[in-house]
């Protein structure tokens, strides 16, 4: 959450942050941390601030990270805010997860910058509402390109937001669940790529990356050549899919 930009809106309120504590009941330093975005906030947590703020979820959203939600992250808030007959939440059990989004247009400076903390904290970012707290580094990336478009359901079309989990590098050592998982490759030359992983030799340190689209080759990378890798584990539509 933009910590400015809720305290602008406090102020056209006619409040100030010790409002927002008292009012909410949540301790300063919890506050502060959803406010840098390094804690992930509850849902109840954010229902709590659009409350006090008299803000609604979904223009409190919209004010604080400039961004649209999915349309299952609105349909969830719009059951919410109309206290309609729909299956009950446990607001307790879902977080709010602010994960950066590289677009399209950011390929070339995430591969330059993805090692600073300050390029990578000034990406915008994408809400997503999860269960859980989820651990490990976590990443949209825009689709981009057509080699992952077979015209099947199993299709990446452009336009298309990925979230993807990093995989630790220490893991690569081992054999990737490349039977479970599609992924991001971040390469040192070739750029991001979103592939399926058909055969990861472990003693060679190399990976065959295919695309569903016959008309691209495989290709092989070495590991040494890779900068990142990413599992796929969720996907957005582009609402323009044909």
């Amino acid at each position: 959450m933009d910590l400015q930009k809720i305290k602008e809106i406090a102020d056209q309120k006619g409040k100030l942050i010790k409002d927002l504590i008292e009012e909410t009941g949540i301790k300063k330093g919890t506050l502060f941390n959803y406010m840098k975005g390094k804690t992930p906030i509850t849902l109840e947590a954010f229902l709590n601030i659009s409350d006090v703020l008299e803000t609604p979820p979904l223009e409190l959203l919209a004010l604080v990270q400039n961004i649209e939600l999915n349309a299952d992250a609105t349909k969830m808030i719009q059951n919410i805010e109309s206290n309609s007959d729909a299956i009950p939440i446990d607001t307790l059990n879902v977080n709010v997860m602010m994960i950066p989004l590289v677009n399209q247009y950011a390929y070339a400076g995430y591969l330059n910058g993805f090692s600073d903390e300050d390029y990578v904290e000034e990406l915008p970012k994408m809400p997503y509402l999860a269960d859980r707290e989820y651990k490990g580094n976590y990443v949209f990336f825009e689709v981009k390109g057509e080699s992952m478009d077979n015209a099947s359901y199993e299709s990446y079309l452009e336009g298309d937001l990925i979230l993807c989990r990093e995989v630790r590098q220490d893991f690569w050592s081992s054999k990737l669940h490349i039977n479970k998982w599609d992924f991001v490759i971040v390469h040192k030359t070739e750029g991001i790529l979103l592939k399926r992983i058909t055969d990861h030799d472990v003693d060679k340190g190399t990976l065959i990356l295919h695309s569903l689209n016959d008309y691209y080759e495989d290709i092989k990378v070495h590991l040494k050549d890779v900068a990142k890798i990413f599992n796929v584990v969720d996907v957005r539509r582009n609402r323009s899919r044909r």
